[in-house]
């Protein structure tokens, strides 16, 4: 039996993802605002934004085997008019509440010689218009992610990362939409958080992601970065590939639709 601590885990990914480990028969550690309604599952009240919330909740668990950094949250609009306390809103969960909640977790980590989890999207490699700022939340994860691997391989603490694309979620509709000055941009704003929206709902279950992650988690070595979904593992070998600003026009054509 493991001990699996999962921040966010009160719905989508991070819900299916505790309850493959419950039932596996894992102790499963919810760190989220509202409690995950798994039977089993031992919620800890916890806004991993508020340092020494994270701190306290950490003096809970005795023991951490799996730390999965899976909270987050999305905001789109136009980037000239995104408003900087809502760009820093968004790092601050999705960057530096994981960074915040790692560091409370290492030296138990280290004791088990465990391992983390990010949850990163494929936004980071490919940065989605209208939506710069959660691009760049994830691209920062990554790149985190991929340097405390190296720096906590001393430990015997492994540490990885999964890039996912669109899934069915509440995600979509807890994203904070702005369509500040979408009269500027000729109403392009709303079409392409249209094209997200339409793209997310259409994705693939969290029930996928979790299996993941779990799969992951099992690992004797665990790569740095995994993509899931077979669409998006192309994508990121053709940007491997082809110029980059050949993929950006892609994107570009994706996210931008013409009226």
């Amino acid at each position: 039996m493991k001990n699996v601590v999962i921040t966010g885990a009160s719905s989508g990914i991070g819900f299916e993802t505790a309850k493959i480990f419950l039932d596996e028969g894992n102790k499963v550690y919810c760190l989220s605002r509202r409690p995950c309604e798994l039977e089993n599952a031992i919620n800890i009240k916890c806004d991993i934004t508020d340092e020494q919330q994270v701190i306290d909740a950490f003096k809970q668990i005795p023991k951490i085997d799996v730390l999965i950094n899976n909270a987050g949250y999305g905001i789109s609009g136009a980037t000239e008019f995104t408003e900087l306390k809502e760009m820093r809103e968004q790092f601050e969960l999705n960057l530096f509440a994981h960074i915040t909640v790692t560091k409370a977790a290492l030296p138990k980590l280290k004791e088990s010689k465990g391992k983390i989890i990010f949850i990163s999207s494929a936004a980071a490699p490919f940065p989605i218009p209208f939506q710069s700022f959660y691009s760049a939340s994830k691209a920062a994860v990554e790149t985190v992610s991929s340097a405390l691997k190296n720096e906590l391989k001393m430990f015997g603490v492994d540490v990885s990362c999964v890039r996912l694309g669109d899934t069915k979620t509440a995600f979509t509709a807890e994203r904070e939409k702005s369509f500040k000055g979408d009269d500027v941009y000729e109403g392009l704003i709303g079409r392409s958080v249209a094209v997200m929206e339409r793209d997310e709902q259409n994705g693939m279950p969290p029930s996928a992601i979790a299996k993941a992650i779990v799969k992951l988690s099992k690992k004797r070595k665990m790569p740095p970065i995994i993509t899931v979904g077979l669409q998006y593992q192309f994508l990121c070998i053709l940007k491997n590939i082809v110029p980059y600003s050949i993929v950006n026009e892609i994107i570009g054509m994706m996210y931008m639709p013409k009226k």
